[in-house]
This record gives structure tokens, C-alpha cells and sequence, in this order.
């Protein structure tokens, strides 16, 4: 090949070559603006709002009412869990057990709550089971002592919800307003009087030098 052949062929080379670098830089640059203003699909598909809207809508919650609730929902996930439970295994419908699910502060807690009493009371106080284990702000105890106390007892099933709610105000209220015992060293008597005086001193004394 001649000299003059050899100095073409290097000149084409050269601008195929500043060619393909002048086209690949505008294409890098717009991969990387499509990439800051596409939606990240992470985000706007399979999160917690979207497995709870549609867990909703599963069971016939309406479209208004399931993106309301999960929107206002602290944890999506356990709202859904908590409707879908209770509509799938008592015969509460999920637009009712819709807003106790949404106002618990554990939702699956009270799901808990409501089949076990529902079980337990054969559905005699169906609506009722919904409202009493909205109200406790101790779902499973709750649960646990209307079916303990029925298991034992042959009373009306509104009663024991009366009576276990009763108790479970009380058990809250003892427990927010109790202070601690004081301790009485042995061998000693309680006064009320005066207060009882350190059997060791706060700060300790620096032994004296003789």
C-alpha cells in the first residue's frame, strides 16, 4: 500500500472515531435526565400502600374508602391484615371493620381480639364484639378473659364483654396511677411522720487524718 493510501485511511479512522465519541456524549446525557425524571419503579410499585389498597379492594372495600385508610395508616400492611382477618373468619363485613382497624394502635391485635370473642360468643354480639375490643386499649386481654370467663361460666355474652371491659379499665387505671412500694429495712416500723434516714451516706466521707 503506498504512502499516500495509508495517510487517507488514517484520516477516516480518525473522524469515524471523533464521530462516535461526539454521538455517544449526547446520549449519555440523556440517559442520565430520563434517569432523574422517570419514577423509580421501587417506589411506585409493591409498597405498603399499594399491597393495603389492594387487599382492600379484595375484599370489597370501596376505592374512596381503602385509599383513605391506608393513606392515614401508620403501619399499610397490618390495616389490610387486619380487615381481611377479621372479614375472612367472623361474619363482620370489612367496610365495618374498617375504621376500629384503622383507630387501633395494633391493629393485628385486635383482629386477634375480635375472632377469638366472635368464636367464643357464636356471633350473639357480632357488632358489639367490634365496638368492645376497639375500646380496650388491651385487645388480647380482653379477648383472653371474655373466653376464659365463658369456657367456665354459662352468662350472656354481652355481659361478659361488660364485665372483662370493666376490668380492663381497671387493670389500665391501677396501672398508670400505682407508685412504687416503699421499702421498710428489717426490723423496723413504718412511720408517716418523718422520713426515714439513709442507712448509708449519699456522698462518702474521705477518711480523717490523724
Amino acid at each position: 500500500m503506498s504512502m499516500s493510501k495509508k495517510v487517507v485511511n488514517r484520516g477516516k479512522n480518525r473522524q469515524s472515531s471523533s464521530t462516535s465519541r461526539n454521538l455517544t456524549i449526547p446520549v449519555l446525557a440523556i440517559a442520565g435526565w430520563l434517569t432523574t425524571i422517570l419514577p423509580n419503579t421501587a417506589i411506585a410499585v409493591n409498597n405498603d400502600y399499594s399491597v393495603c389498597a389492594g387487599r382492600l379492594l379484595g375484599v370489597g372495600v370501596t376505592a374512596e374508602a381503602a385509599s383513605e385508610g391506608c393513606a392515614a395508616a401508620l403501619r399499610p400492611r397490618d390495616l389490610a391484615a387486619c380487615v381481611v382477618k377479621i372479614d375472612k373468619e367472623t361474619q363482620i363485613a370489612a367496610t365495618d371493620a374498617l375504621s376500629s382497624c384503622g383507630k387501633a394502635r395494633r391493629p393485628e391485635e385486635l383482629a386477634t381480639c375480635v375472632v377469638g370473642v366472635s368464636l367464643s360468643t357464636k356471633e350473639e354480639a357480632n357488632p358489639a364484639v367490634l365496638d368492645y375490643c376497639g375500646r380496650s386499649l388491651l385487645p388480647v386481654r380482653f379477648g383472653q378473659c371474655v373466653v376464659g370467663l365463658r369456657s367456665q361460666i354459662d352468662f350472656p355474652a354481652t355481659q361478659a364483654l361488660d364485665t372483662c371491659i370493666s376490668a380492663d379499665d381497671s387493670v389500665i387505671g391501677a396501672s398508670s396511677s400505682s407508685t412504687p412500694p416503699t421499702i421498710i429495712p428489717a426490723g423496723s416500723s413504718p412511720s408517716f411522720e418523718s422520713t426515714p434516714v439513709p442507712t448509708q451516706p449519699l456522698v462518702p466521707t474521705q477518711p480523717g487524718t490523724n
